[in-house]
């Protein structure tokens, strides 16, 4: 008998929209995980994962979809992942949050979760937001395996 397994790694990201802290609009949907994250996540297990942990989110610019060779954002914002919990076995959700008074001006359209050493994991577009001093975001990315 021949045992195969396959590991899918996927994700999936939920945006939550709040003008003056009314929900406004939500969007829950995959994500495309980049390719250089199965060779971080190689490393990880082997011990020579320096630098690989996510870190940080990313909300940047381009419209343009993903690709699983894209390594970075256009014009993004960066900021530190709020948190991380595993809300079921071989699950992780990192939850972030982009105050009122953070990336005024920029019209968001791209989403990453960046390691620690800047590398990008995972990346997903979506319709154009509009950052304005009474729009905040917040959600997670769940990444299962």
């Amino acid at each position: 008998m021949r045992a195969t397994e396959t590991l899918a790694l996927r994700g999936s990201l939920l945006i939550d929209v709040r003008r003056s802290g009314v929900l406004i609009g939500s969007l829950r949907d995959d994500n495309m995980i980049m390719s250089g994250a199965r060779d971080a996540m190689a490393r990880l297990l082997a011990g020579e994962g320096a630098g690989k942990t996510i870190a940080r989110i990313g909300l940047g610019v381009s419209g343009e979809g993903p690709a699983p060779s894209d390594l970075a954002l256009t014009e993004p914002y960066i900021k530190a992942i709020a948190g991380h919990d595993y809300p079921a076995a071989g699950r992780v959700r990192f939850d972030w949050r982009l105050e009122e008074e953070e990336a005024n001006g920029k019209i968001i359209r791209e989403f990453g979760l960046i390691a620690s050493d800047g590398s990008l994991f995972a990346r997903k577009t979506r319709a154009p937001i509009e950052k304005t001093d009474d729009i905040s975001l917040d959600g997670s990315w769940t990444i299962i395996f």
